[in-house]
């Protein structure tokens, strides 16, 4: 039994230092993409701790041997391997949304927050991912403090040629 809690206590070990030290273990050794999928140290970790702890309760639980234990041990550690192969696969794939970029801005409404004179520049307040963003803005026209605008075009990634909206 004690050779099936020290199994358990060194899987819960050994998950620990794969989380903190990711992958530098392996950069350590050189053994870079070696360990990756079926031999990472998290699937590692989780065989080693479930067949331990499985272990010691088949033991401490029942009147099945040492043979039993492990075998069982081996069955339910395969299935949390498997388990933790699949969910850190699901991770590592996530997939996150386009980043926005200033071209996304073109036909976008906003709001003058700051006066634009026909000659310069003011400010304006449009939403780009659905949050605010305010941005330099010019017009070939003077516009006032909270007139509705369109967003003509994308100079740089801080500034827009606007117009204002006719109704």
């Amino acid at each position: 039994m004690t050779t099936f809690l020290g199994l358990g206590l060194a899987g819960i070990a050994l998950l620990a230092l794969s989380l903190v030290f990711g992958n530098v273990l392996e950069g350590l050794f050189g053994l870079d993409g070696l360990l990756d999928g079926w031999l990472s140290l998290p699937v590692v970790a989780g065989f080693v701790s479930m067949l331990g702890f499985t272990g010691v309760i088949v033991l401490g639980t029942s009147g099945l041997g040492v043979g039993a234990a492990t075998a069982i041990g081996i069955v339910t550690g395969a299935a949390a391997g498997w388990l933790t192969w699949k969910l850190s696969r699901a991770l590592m794939r996530g997939q996150t949304a386009a980043t926005p970029r200033g071209d996304d801005l073109v036909g976008t409404p906003g709001s003058v927050i700051t006066a634009i004179p026909a000659d310069g520049y003011g400010e304006v307040l449009v939403r780009m991912a659905g949050q605010p963003v305010k941005l330099a803005a010019k017009s070939k026209v003077p516009v006032t403090r909270g007139t509705e605008i369109w967003v003509e075009a994308a100079l740089s990634s801080t500034s827009v040629a606007v117009r204002p909206v006719e109704r």
